[in-house]
């Protein structure tokens, strides 16, 4: 069976691969890759629905041994109400990051004056997971891509409007899990301002001839070092912007 067979299968709830599937191909090739699955589950009624920026901070580059970010697709049932169950996920994990939405296509000459105008931006809880088998922090690049940057589920808060750049350069964001302080944030960690990440996305974007369209959701980096998810009530608060909440049963 293919790589991509293999991949289709374990998003619909199959067997996860082994981290020794053949792992010859290079980051384009892997994009490629993601770009075929993504239109396998478009054509099955599972349409792309943006998408997740991985690897925006120095810490967990490093971890992966990279020198930039990486990009996966979200599909429309990556975004989810406000809970989700375990029984449901592999190894999944919890970051906190805020969600670009974008109600005009944003072109590859935008400024981030005109990404700002073109987005509402929403307090998030991204919840990674791989369909790979004990992936994190073992897989490599190309299986990160080739995965969809494990992208896996989105929780997306209320949106704010007219905020500036200034405004998203210093963000906290206060987690906690049953109502116990677990980890703070900070947007500075997510390329110093997740605008940043997003104009970064843009220009990888046009290198494929794809744009971010009206209707698209944009997971933009996470604040804090991906943690296990447990089950309980994380609540999320970022200053400034709004909070966010998810149930893991």
């Amino acid at each position: 069976m293919s790589v991509l067979a293999q991949l289709t299968d374990a998003q619909r709830g199959g067997p996860r691969l082994a981290r020794d599937v053949t792992d010859d191909a290079d980051l384009g090739k892997s994009y490629t890759l993601q770009e075929q699955l993504v239109d396998d589950f478009a054509a099955q009624g599972n349409p792309l629905k943006g998408y997740k920026i991985s690897l925006t901070s120095e810490e967990t580059q490093q971890l992966f041994e990279a020198d930039e970010p990486l990009y996966g697709a979200l599909l429309e049932d990556s975004v989810v109400a406000e809970s989700v169950a375990l029984t449901d996920l592999n190894e999944p994990l919890i970051e906190v990051e805020l969600m670009f939405l974008v109600d005009e296509t944003i072109e590859p000459g935008d400024d981030e004056s005109d990404v700002l105008q073109k987005t509402r931006i929403a307090p998030g809880i991204e919840i990674p997971d791989s369909r790979f088998e004990d992936w994190f922090p073992n897989l490599s690049l190309n299986q990160i891509v080739m995965d969809r940057a494990v992208a896996e589920k989105v929780i997306v808060g209320d949106p704010v409007y007219d905020l500036q750049k200034a405004d998203l350069a210093n963000v906290e964001a206060r987690v906690t899990l049953n109502g116990e302080h677990l980890v703070t944030g900070h947007s500075q960690d997510v390329m110093e301002n997740p605008l940043h990440a997003m104009m970064w996305l843009v220009d990888a974007l046009a290198k494929r001839d794809k744009r971010l369209e009206a209707g698209m959701i944009v997971s933009s980096g996470t604040f804090m070092l991906p943690k296990p998810l447990e089950r309980g009530r994380y609540e999320v608060d970022f200053a400034g912007i709004g909070s966010v909440g998810v149930d893991v049963t």
